[in-house]
């Protein structure tokens, strides 16, 4: 694929993030009409979730009509033109009129992550990275943390019911006693865009899916930071840990949470 497409693919991400944000809070700020199911435990379901991405597949397809999509309450296969949905991550922040949720778009060819987007349109913060152009929030260029001291770092955890209790409270036991902060705020991609942002250290999760981090991942690198590689062995279909932060804290975060960098 040409540079041109792949700027047309991104550039499109952008618009159809905006157009979804602006959808999902119409229902965010509907709080009466909003209708709230669950999938399972702690894994919320509302009528605007299945609403954003019949409205981003929709886009692609009509601008893309050769590319694959694969999102969260649609599902998909991978194929060699593939785009990646969330089409709101942190539904339970959503449900629940906490304003930290996003539309997250990822794209990628040949199993390279060449764009991703995040836009939370509460906040109006749109976070973007393109593969070998760098990454912006508003425009504005987006730097990993430069710490180099664990015991000064923000570790964000994200939690998955794919991983027990036990696993998870022994992962926050480790960072904390290794002399780190840590938050989980129930998005991972805001979470991965705030790796972009120096906003947290790092990031960490024993457990999460292509769709709430793929377009994380091209930012944290776009930055200047590093992630595992998420992707390997059956990642993109089955899910897989994740792993992302500053270069200075890389050695003890990787040691620290026991996920191969």
């Amino acid at each position: 694929m040409t540079d041109a497409g792949l700027l047309a693919r991104h550039l499109a991400a952008i618009a159809i993030a905006q157009e979804a944000g602006d959808l999902a809070r119409r229902h965010f700020l509907d709080r009466d009409a909003m209708a709230i199911t669950f999938k399972g435990p702690q894994d919320w379901l509302t009528q605007a979730d299945r609403q954003v991405e019949d409205l981003v597949t929709g886009r692609v397809r009509a601008a893309f009509p050769g590319d694959a999509c694969v999102g969260e309450e649609t599902g998909g296969t991978e194929a060699g033109s593939v785009w990646v949905i969330d089409p709101i991550d942190g539904t339970s922040n959503f449900a629940r009129a906490v304003p930290h949720f996003c539309i997250s778009i990822g794209y990628m060819r040949d199993r390279k992550i060449e764009t991703g987007v995040i836009y939370n349109p509460i906040t109006g913060e749109m976070f973007t990275g393109r593969r070998g152009h760098g990454a912006f929030c508003n425009g504005r260029a987006m730097k990993v943390s430069r710490t180099d001291d664990f015991m000064r770092a923000t570790i964000e955890l994200g939690w998955s019911t794919r991983r027990s209790i036990a696993d998870y409270t022994q992962l926050m036991t480790r960072v904390v006693g290794a002399g780190a902060s840590f938050r989980r705020a129930g998005s991972g991609a805001l979470g991965m865009a705030y790796v972009a942002d120096g906003r947290n250290d790092g990031y960490a999760e024993l457990h999460i899916n292509v769709w709430d981090v793929l377009a994380g991942i091209v930012m944290v690198t776009e930055a200047g930071g590093w992630t595992n590689d998420f992707l390997t062995g059956d990642g993109f279909a089955k899910g897989n840990a994740i792993l992302a932060g500053a270069p200075g804290i890389r050695a003890v975060l990787t040691e620290t949470t026991g996920i191969a960098a």
